[in-house]
């Protein structure tokens, strides 16, 4: 009876080791696992951060390309696909003297700007005077406006910096400014066009509708004529009804969203502002900007949308 009764604890114990044994296995497995898929994400993650860069590369190379090159990409906001290193790039390039120069914009163009986005008169001239009193360089309060003590009153940290805006970014600090209204501008304004207009013929339908007096059906039909003059390797039309705030030819500065989307579903966006010099005897790109994008779906042109980033 004693040596059954050893047997038989032995055989428990035997049990015990085993399933401990098991379970030791299995979570060593579980965790090997775990640190290998982690790897492949990290692997993954680093290929689309080179190869959306590789993306902005390839614009840079287009925009190089002779100007009567009828397949070479304009600075026009359009959307191009591209398949390259296994990942989906879609990359959109846009001069930015199509865009709105948070700087050196006239007020009535920031203000219709305010206005196209849904602010009504009250708080689009608010914010209007807000933004002017963050960049001009005394502590003197417009009558809607907001200086040190609006800033101190609404418990902020910080106070306007009474100088140029040094990026897009920084608008989000403007007293007044939330982020769904952030986000509904970011795409139509610049800090490097310093002109007070915009280029309309390469404008995108939501910068030209912040023009003070038009309409979407106004915006509509010049863009369909704009784009037919294209299809037809002819100049884009002039925008009549926005002579007031026009700006000079095609400038040398160009915003660049490249956005890699690889297989497994890793996903990469790369923004950038160059500033190009295709004239000169060596061809030279300085980067005023480099940064990792935001993963929204950011509209080309007005009339193209952008691949779902998601």
């Amino acid at each position: 009876m004693i040596r059954r009764a050893q047997r038989g604890i032995a055989l428990v114990l035997v049990l015990w080791v085993a399933t401990l044994l098991t379970v030791i296995a299995a979570s060593f497995v579980f965790s090997m696992r775990t640190d290998t898929l982690l790897a492949q994400n990290t692997v993954s993650s680093v290929r689309a951060e080179t190869l959306a860069d590789a993306g902005v590369q390839r614009a840079l190379y287009e925009l190089f390309k002779p100007s009567g090159d009828r397949q070479r990409w304009l600075g026009d906001g359009m959307l191009h696909p591209w398949e390259f290193g296994g990942a989906k790039i879609s990359i959109m390039i846009q001069d930015v003297s199509g865009k709105i120069d948070l700087n050196t914009a006239s007020d009535a163009l920031l203000k219709g700007l305010l206005t196209s986005v849904g602010l009504d008169e009250g708080k689009s001239s608010a914010l209007l005077d807000a933004i002017l009193d963050w960049r001009d360089s005394d502590d003197l309060r417009r009558i809607n406006g907001a200086e040190v003590a609006e800033y101190q009153a609404a418990g902020l940290k910080y106070k306007p910096a009474n100088a140029s805006f040094e990026t897009i970014d920084e608008l989000q600090r403007v007293l007044g400014m939330t982020p769904q209204l952030y986000a509904k501008l970011a795409d139509t304004l610049t800090v490097d066009s310093g002109q007070a207009g915009v280029n309309q013929t390469i404008a995108s339908k939501k910068v030209l509708l912040a023009i003070p007096g038009v309409d979407e059906a106004t915006v509509d039909a010049y863009l369909a004529s704009r784009q037919d003059a294209l299809a037809a390797n002819l100049p884009a039309p002039p925008f009549p009804q926005g002579a007031g705030f026009m700006a000079g030819a095609n400038g040398s500065v160009y915003s660049v969203r490249a956005v890699a989307a690889m297989p497994d579903g890793a996903v990469f966006i790369r923004e950038a502002v160059v500033r190009i010099d295709p004239g000169a005897a060596v061809r030279k790109v300085v980067f005023l900007s480099w940064k990792e994008g935001e993963a929204m779906p950011k509209p080309g042109g007005g009339e193209n949308p952008v691949i779902d980033e998601k």
